[in-house]
């Protein structure tokens, strides 16, 4: 399969297994706009990125945890735990993981507010927000990083840098594919109908069958 391919795959996957809620959708598209910002005050201000791209993670977060469909997957004729088994990105065992880590860190800087010297120590709460804001994006980075490089040892090279890209540029597609998540909610559609009839190309759906029937 090519990379274009495998990067079109893992994302109609992930939109036809993990996004049906049209509830998730909408927060991810408020959360696509808020990473968009995050990228941007990467090149000026990194600590407050952290904070700003934590934000739009757990708005993300909270339309997995707590809107999208966990029972019998009817449109996709899969169990939920087959989803979880199979999912390429974090399942909800790995983020509950790095959730725990992420909610850790003020605690960890609240007893050890200089972190063994990796900080100054804070001068007053400005300083300690900001102390957590650059180790809540050491996390993010470490999170991808650690992912991607699981990625390489239980699937392969290919998969974990596709799916790196794929998260890098999820903003971006979030924006262009949940455009209307919001005006759909508005109409009461809480499950996206158009995922039963999705269609991302019949070249790259044959790949992707012929790929499921040789793992």
């Amino acid at each position: 399969m090519s990379l274009s391919g495998m990067l079109r795959t893992q994302r109609f996957d992930d939109y036809r297994f993990y996004h049906q809620s049209t509830v998730n959708q909408t927060l991810h598209l408020f959360s696509a706009v808020i990473f968009l910002f995050c990228y941007a005050l990467l090149f000026i201000d990194p600590a407050l990125a952290g904070i700003v791209g934590w934000l739009a993670m757990l708005t993300r977060q909270t339309g997995h945890f707590f809107f999208e469909p966990n029972g019998y997957d009817a449109v996709n004729g899969v169990s939920n735990e087959y989803k979880e088994a199979v999912k390429v990105g974090y399942n909800q065992t790995r983020k509950i993981v790095l959730l725990l880590v992420w909610g850790s860190v003020p605690l960890v800087l609240f007893a050890f507010p200089t972190l063994f010297g990796l900080f100054d120590p804070p001068a007053g709460r400005l300083d300690f927000v900001r102390h957590v804001g650059a180790l809540w994006l050491a996390v993010g980075i470490a999170g991808g990083l650690a992912r991607m490089l699981q990625l390489f040892v239980t699937r392969d090279l290919t998969t974990g840098l596709v799916w790196a890209f794929k998260v890098l540029t999820d903003p971006f597609h979030n924006i262009a594919l949940y455009w209307n998540s919001p005006l759909k909610l508005m109409r009461g559609e809480l499950i996206d109908s158009a995922i039963a009839e999705a269609d991302w190309g019949d070249e790259d759906a044959e790949e992707a069958e012929e790929a499921a029937h040789l793992t």
